[in-house]
């Protein structure tokens, strides 16, 4: 496999290759996105079918938003142990299982709504179902995919798997409404149901190559803290978060309420609604098409700021146009910008990502992205059942534009430039005594001797370094200095046991190499850091 060279960024090496097929050339990857084209394909057939169903069972703007909230509460709510299990346990075997699962539920909804027992409350529990086989199903499809492209391609594969996710929807929602037209919401759900054995057949085949450690894999709930301790101290992950709240929220309101104004304000059958997310489909196939190129000649906080002030107008159409093949028009520009910003979000969070944590942390931004998404959902429903929908959509379009601001203090740029390839340049510390791993406390001793007359740069640089060490396990950092000895300073930071300080051990990346190789040109002449480890022992009387 083809490597970047040393401290390069994905942005970066997207930029010198600047091809949006070049993954395609890899056989799996190739592989997948045609099974997983064919199942979202189905899928968006399945979410046409459910919501047109809801619009005959219940048609209030609060139950056919809940469609919509029942599909992404469960990945607001199961996000991060999802993002362990794929952490912790083999991701291809978690696949075959979330695959199957949904398979199921997706087979007993068609066989329950073909035989008339379909009820809003079914509907909203298959559909929370389906929601939970997401939930555990995503974090692992997405951290993957450095495990089967090259790095410098991680972003064109972002793309094009999000543009195969929109070609699905421009063309899943069309069939969708057809079949559903025809043969009833049913087909639909079927038709879903055997999708996924192409997804099944592939995922089967695939020789995963496993990650060679000779360390016992952490407990789940101990993978959840330290999924959250490395998002928490990774640089620039705020900004994804932050940027994610302030765009998804206000969009929601597309999602939630398009089926009630399709059928209700425009008098569209389940055909006209297909057509009409066929559209957002369309814009986002076609906007994938060119964001490459748009991303080598814009900055990334530029080309978001502009993508989320279109979306706005978008959501200010759906207040005031009522002609058919207008708002088509208009779907194609949404699709558009959602690709733009999801891209750019997914980017992101790929880039601080070591690959240890790759899915807790892909966990943690789905958290913020489906969870704003289906409170979103709930909120816009809700207005829309106080109100009408035209004031909701104006709303929801003043929160779009007034999200543009976050680029200012939640630049996406931040996260570029970040190299988290393992770089194992820490020798594994010899200690007898330390043989069972659950050891300790442990804590981390290491001394100093700088060039006093740097000293101010030298604290600045510790800071960075302290981040570093918090991200990858430790739970508690210090530097001390001695008042006594000019220049002589003492690092110190603690580890909750033996076993989780060599994990430390094989987690440290190439961007903390280059971090510690610029703290050496502090040191004295001569001089070189003196490390002790010195280990908790239970005193009785």
């Amino acid at each position: 496999m083809k490597r970047n060279p040393p401290h390069s960024s994905p942005t970066e090496a997207a930029q010198r290759t600047g091809s949006a097929w070049q993954p395609l050339k890899q056989s799996l990857f190739r592989a997948l996105w045609i099974a997983s084209l064919a199942s979202n394909i189905a899928t968006w057939m399945h979410d046409v079918g459910a919501a047109w169903l809801m619009t005959s069972l219940a048609p209030s703007p609060l139950m056919v938003s809940m469609v919509q909230a029942a599909t992404s509460l469960p990945l607001f709510a199961l996000a991060l142990p999802a993002g362990a299990f794929a952490d912790v346990f083999d991701r291809r075997r978690l696949l075959l299982m979330t695959q199957g699962w949904m398979l199921l539920a997706a087979a007993g909804l068609a066989f329950l709504t073909f035989a008339g027992q379909t009820g809003p409350v079914l509907l909203l529990g298959f559909t929370i179902a389906i929601g939970v086989g997401t939930a555990f199903n995503a974090p692992a499809w997405q951290a993957i995919v450095p495990e089967i492209v090259p790095r410098e391609d991680i972003p064109a594969a972002i793309a094009l798997k999000s543009a195969g996710i929109n070609l699905a929807r421009a063309v899943g929602p069309a069939l969708g409404g057809i079949v559903v037209a025809q043969f009833g919401p049913q087909a639909a759900f079927g038709l879903n149901a055997l999708s996924f054995i192409c997804v099944i057949i592939v995922l089967y085949s695939w020789k995963r190559e496993e990650r060679a450690s000779s360390l016992p894999p952490e407990h789940l709930f101990a993978a959840m803290v330290a999924g959250l301790r490395y998002a928490r101290h990774v640089n620039g992950f705020r900004s994804v978060l932050g940027r994610t709240l302030c765009f998804v929220f206000p969009a929601s309101a597309l999602w939630a309420l398009l089926p009630l104004l399709a059928r209700q304000e425009l008098g569209m059958s389940a055909t006209g609604y297909g057509v009409l997310l066929g559209g957002v489909g369309l814009g986002a196939v076609t906007g994938a098409l060119f964001l490459p190129r748009l991303r080598r000649k814009i900055a990334v906080d530029k080309l978001t700021a502009a993508a989320t002030m279109v979306y706005a107008l978008v959501l200010v159409a759906l207040a005031m146009v009522r002609n058919a093949p207008l708002l088509v028009v208009v779907m194609l520009a949404s699709g558009a910008m959602w690709i733009t910003m999801l891209t750019a979000l997914n980017v992101a969070a790929q880039s601080v990502a070591a690959g240890w944590v790759r899915a807790r942390v892909l966990s943690v931004y789905l958290i913020f992205f489906y969870g704003s998404m289906a409170i979103g959902s709930l909120v816009w429903g809700a207005l829309a059942t106080a109100l009408t929908m035209a004031p909701v959509f104006m709303l929801a379009a003043v929160l779009a534009g007034v999200g543009t601001v976050a680029n200012r203090w939640l630049p996406l740029a931040s996260t570029e430039g970040i190299d988290l390839s393992p770089s194992l340049h820490w020798p594994s510390p010899m200690i007898e005594d330390a043989a069972e791993g659950g050891a300790g406390p442990v804590l981390v001793n290491i001394e100093y001797h700088i060039d006093s007359a740097r000293d101010a740069d030298f604290r600045r640089l510790m800071q960075s370094l302290r981040a570093s060490r918090l991200r990858d396990g430790a739970i508690g950092w210090q530097l001390y200095s001695d008042p006594t000895v000019t220049g002589r300073y003492l690092e110190q930071f603690m580890v909750g046991s033996w076993l989780n300080h060599l994990r430390q051990h094989e987690r440290v990346t190439a961007s903390d190499a280059a971090l510690q190789d610029r703290l050496r040109t502090f040191l004295q002449d001569g001089s070189e850091p003196v490390v002790t480890h010195l280990i908790a022992k239970t005193t009785r009387p």
